[in-house]
């Protein structure tokens, strides 16, 4: 479809007014389907006779739009009267194409204003077809949106008298149409308010009880008109007031004007907020109904595949807090955070929770639509950079490692996590870009020690953002392991790679000549330890796991690891036999811990470990997001090591798995659940005195290594086993 049609635009500027664009359509008689196609630079809503099109959100989604840009297609013969004239009317907004993006403010990302294309294709009874498309006969007039913002929010007024703008004008646009290779963005469900409170600062609030990424809908039900405005918090300061300077610029402030109908329900149409509370900045005078208030949830439609349940509440806690961190975030790229003046595709975020994020939900067909941005967004070099859709206030941000690495790392998670050999193949050329970028980044052909880097972003070690980890060192190590992967990725495919199994070994030996002394690191911070022990960089591993404990011992039992570290520490430690320091991690409650967001009141992963201090203080008020999942990254520890459940590489997509669960009577009990693409799998333990009962299910066409801790090792195909009263040193 779509071959018919140009591109066409309003004939005056609407600013962050919504236009609409329509046309009256005479159909004959015998219609036998009605398909349409659309897409827009901006977003765009489609409605037939004023029903809307489908139930989609922010399409045309967000892509690399210099090199793709998504359609859609949708059936809508139903909507269509047999016969007679119906109006066919697209309501578009700036969207991430032209309006406001990122920290810097960024306007008209890709175009100044907003641009439309479609495509009505009828076929009747008789088999004759009757197009009609963008190229004629629509016409413009403005809407009820009087102004639309991602960040800012809408101002709707269902009073306003709409104005007819004249004939669109042709639009000289040339872009990559492609069909729509990402989820749908939908609303998933519904969370009633829980709380009207005023605050000590008189203001009137509502709480929702979860920190959620959507938008709040208003039922007037009988209220008549008048306005409403909401502004939108996902926490209070520590006097229990509403609080938004962690939003920096975003507004996220949806204002009502309702019509005076009996029964009206009003909601946003191209923004979303992120929230837990919301303030009444204007509302008729009383105590608000809070049934009239209900936030609808957003995020891609992925289908939920991982579930997980234990004894401890706490860890339970922080399981939802993970799962809603990722609900959050995932609004068609995988983004930072929903709530400030950001929400981008940040890679390093990406590619540390991909994992996690695949065992929760079914993300292979939202991971390889990104990834195709990441690789369009390239540079000529190779340069992967901070965030995917590339704007252009990321071509001013750092081509950073462990951030440009999603460019193999997350390929490789989503094969083995589904064990398609397609991921690969697409993203090979894009994975080895990014390799021969970091081999010829600086003088040392073997080692990466030039560019400014995000380091370990956040950690606790440091006087500033980057962390006391030296970045050579992080860069390098994750030169050598990405390298290593590239390798792995080009053998599934049955490539030759031998140039680059021999590029792996001189970074490995390179590094170890530069970074390590006596078979340890030389800098001896805990990130540096975790990346030496996982990306198997030093000789002496014994060495250092003890060096990572005694600093994990000498500070409290506590972590320093910030975005890098953080994601394979507990992983080190149990590869090195240290599973019970582990765990002390894992439960350990005082800041920084995961634990210390939780007994915080936390409903979502933190950005930061003391986002709220213990006195109820900020640690920061210009980059403090409550709703971050990267920390949330800990769960594919708990399900590879405390559930025990392991992709093996021989065995992508859960063909051959090892089973070798790490009981911990602090967790009571554990059962854990992931549909794969086999089938049903399932680990479960629970402890009976001081002996452990095990529980497994392994699909059909899966080998499973099973490894009890008392030693028992057995290999199984599909069926459920059970191993009852077993020792647990």
């Amino acid at each position: 479809m779509l071959q018919n049609a140009v591109w066409i635009r309003s004939p005056y500027e609407t600013g962050e007014a919504c236009p609409e664009f329509y046309r009256e359509i005479s159909l004959k008689e015998g219609v036998k389907s009605v398909r349409l196609a659309a897409s827009a630079v901006g977003m765009y809503l489609a409605f037939v006779n004023g029903r809307r099109v489908g139930d989609e959100l922010f399409a045309p989604y967000w892509t690399q739009y210099e090199a793709r840009l998504q359609y859609q297609t949708y059936d809508v013969t139903t909507l269509f009267a047999v016969g007679g004239s119906v109006e066919l009317c697209f309501l578009c907004a700036q969207g991430w194409a032209v309006g406001t993006i990122g920290f810097d403010r960024l306007n008209h990302n890709f175009s100044d204003h907003i641009s439309l294309i479609y495509e009505l294709e009828v076929e009747y009874e008789d088999g004759s077809r009757e197009r009609f498309s963008s190229g004629e006969e629509t016409k413009v007039r403005t809407s009820q949106i009087l102004s639309s913002q991602i960040y800012d929010g809408e101002l709707i007024d269902r009073t306003a008298e709409k104005k007819e703008l004249g004939p669109a004008l042709p639009e000289n646009l040339t872009v990559h149409l492609i069909y729509q290779e990402g989820e749908a963005v939908r609303e998933q469900e519904a969370v009633q308010a829980v709380r009207y409170f005023v605050t000590p600062a008189g203001e009137r609030v509502i709480d929702f009880g979860q920190n959620l990424s959507g938008y709040v809908e208003i039922c007037t039900d009988g209220m008549g008109g008048g306005r409403i405005c909401l502004s939108h918090a996902e926490v209070l300061d520590r006097e229990g007031n509403f609080y938004t300077e962690n939003l920096r610029g975003a507004k996220q402030r949806m204002t009502y004007v309702f019509s005076g109908e009996e029964k009206e329900c009003l909601k946003p149409f191209f923004t979303w907020q992120g929230f837990r509370y919301v303030r009444l900045d204007e509302y008729p005078a009383g105590e608000p109904d809070l049934s009239r208030f209900r936030a609808r949830v957003v995020h891609s439609d992925m289908k939920r595949t991982g579930h997980f349940v234990c004894g401890n509440e706490k860890i339970n806690q922080l399981y939802h807090n993970v799962i809603w961190g990722q609900k959050s975030n995932y609004i068609d790229v995988p983004t930072d955070c929903p709530q400030r003046d950001e929400r981008l595709g940040w890679t390093g975020d990406a590619q540390v929770f991909v994992r996690t994020a695949a065992i929760n939900y079914d993300i292979e067909k939202f991971f390889k639509k990104w990834l195709k941005d990441l690789a369009a967004g390239q540079g000529e070099k190779g340069e992967v950079y901070g965030i995917a859709p590339n704007v252009k206030l990321a071509r001013e941000t750092n081509v950073s490692a462990a951030w440009g690495d999603a460019a193999v790392i997350c390929p490789w998670e989503i094969y083995l996590a589904y064990g398609d050999k397609e991921v690969l193949e697409a993203q090979f050329e894009s994975m080895k870009a990014w390799i021969e970028y970091m081999h010829g980044a600086g003088e040392e052909e073997y080692l990466w020690l030039s560019g400014e880097h995000y380091g370990d972003w956040l950690a606790m070690d440091g006087g500033d953002y980057v962390g006391a980890t030296s970045p050579d060192y992080i860069a390098s190590a994750f030169f050598a392991h990405s390298t290593l992967l590239f390798v792995k990725a080009g053998k599934v495919l049955g490539r030759d790679m031998s140039e680059y199994e021999r590029l792996y070994e001189n970074v490995v030996r390179t590094v170890k000549e530069r970074f390590m002394e006596k078979g340890i690191p030389v800098q001896r911070t805990q990130t540096a330890y975790v990346l030496a022990l996982h990306f198997g960089l030093c000789d002496d591993r014994k060495a250092a796991a003890d060096g990572l404990v005694r600093m994990i011992e000498e500070n409290g039992m506590r972590l320093t690891t910030g975005f890098v570290g953080t994601p394979y520490l507990l992983h080190a430690l149990t590869q090195a036999g240290r599973g019970d320091i582990a765990y002390e991690l894992l439960f350990q409650e005082k800041a920084p811990s995961w634990l210390f967001a939780i007994n915080r009141g936390a409903t979502t992963m933190w950005e930061h470990w003391d986002g709220i201090r213990k006195d109820g203080s900020f640690w920061s008020s210009d980059m403090n997001s409550y709703n971050h999942y990267a920390y949330g990254s800990v769960f594919d520890w708990i399900f590879g090591s405390c559930v025990g459940i392991r992709v093996l590489e021989d065995g992508a997509g859960y063909r051959h798995i090892s089973i070798k669960p790490l009981p911990d009577k602090r967790m009571g009990f554990v059962k854990a659940s992931l549909e794969t693409r086999l089938g049903h799998l399932e680990s479960s333990w629970y402890y009976k005195g001081e002996e452990v009962c095990f529980e497994f299910t392994v699909p059909e066409g899966c080998l499973a290594e099973i490894e009890l801790p008392d030693g028992l090792t057995q290999s199984v195909r599909g069926g459920r086993y059970v191993y009852a009263d077993r020792k647990v040193h």
